[in-house]
Formats: structure tokens, sequence, C-alpha cells
């Protein structure tokens, strides 16, 4: 459903979805979701854009096909996407669990919990994926949610900052 939406756009024209392949009971469950678009580049997988929603009051299959969009066409670090771009993006939808305040960072498990910090006005989110893919231990973990929330590192032990875990079903065209 995201590439076909993607597709649509691209070409200028409603989508067409295959509903008998589709698992409805799934798409209709209310759940945030984020969706990303990585380009391949000479044999690497490059970012070209992510964006979700942590929480929806929209069915998971409306959610995916506006965050699909938002990611092609929205994502403020990169142009919008090209046709001839398209060809060479895999898409990676994460279906998010709901977001639990964390009381001990110890608890937290790279690899299995997202992070989204709030504090003094802003925020910051990291899917469970990042951190493996950066290799990074729960130190940097901790370190890099402040920093992309714009926050000095250390920010999420603040008294009136919040750090909460997620976990996330993460798959992808490859």
């Amino acid at each position: 459903m995201a590439r076909e939406t993607i597709a649509a756009k691209l070409e200028n024209r409603p989508p067409r979805y295959e509903r008998d392949t589709i698992d409805c009971a799934a798409l209709s469950q209310k759940c945030g979701a984020f969706v990303t678009l990585h380009e391949n580049n000479a044999g690497e997988q490059m970012l070209r854009g992510c964006i979700g929603r942590m929480t929806s009051n929209e069915p998971l299959e409306k959610t995916v096909c506006d965050m699909a969009l938002a990611a092609a066409f929205g994502d403020s670090r990169f142009p919008q996407l090209t046709k001839d771009e398209w060809s060479r993006c895999n898409i990676e939808i994460s279906v998010l669990s709901p977001m639990e305040l964390c009381a001990d960072t110890n608890s937290i498990e790279v690899g299995v919990h997202g992070l989204y910090l709030t504090f003094r006005g802003m925020s910051g989110v990291l899917l469970p994926q990042v951190p493996v893919e950066q290799g990074w231990g729960l130190p940097e973990y901790l370190d890099y949610i402040c920093r992309k929330a714009g926050l000095a590192s250390g920010a999420y032990k603040d008294a009136g900052a919040r750090l909460y875990t997620f976990t996330a079903e993460v798959f992808s065209e490859k």
C-alpha cells in the first residue's frame, strides 16, 4: 500500500490497491507508524526520508499511506522524491506499540525499545532499529536521543524531562 500510494502520486493518478491481498483486520487497528525510505546508491542503502506518528486515531492503513507520502514528499531534510529516485527506493515500515514512561533507563533494551523524549517544548524520537544500525550501546543511544531533541547530553535525567519507550514491528520490502 505504501509503495502504490507513492507511485500513484508520482504518476498523478489515484492509487489502485489490491484489496484481496491485504489483511484488513490488522490494518484497521489504530496505532502509530513510521515509514522510512532507503535509496540504493552504488550498493549502499542511504536514508531518503522518514516520517511517522507516535500515535494515531486513524486506522493503520491510512496512517501508513499518509506517512509514506510524507516521507517521500514532506521530509524537510530531503527534496521531494523524483520518479528517477523512486526505482531505487526500498520502503521500511515500523508499526509502534503504545508508549510507556521509562522509570529506569537500565530497563531499556537496545534494538528492542525505541525512545521518545520530551523536555522544555522540545522532542525527539529514535526507532528501535536505529541504535543497532549505528552500532550504539545504551549510553550512546541515550546521548543521541537528547541531541535529536535539540537538548544537551543527559537532558533525559533533568526534572521535567519525559523519556518514553516503545517497541515496533519492523518490516520492509527487502
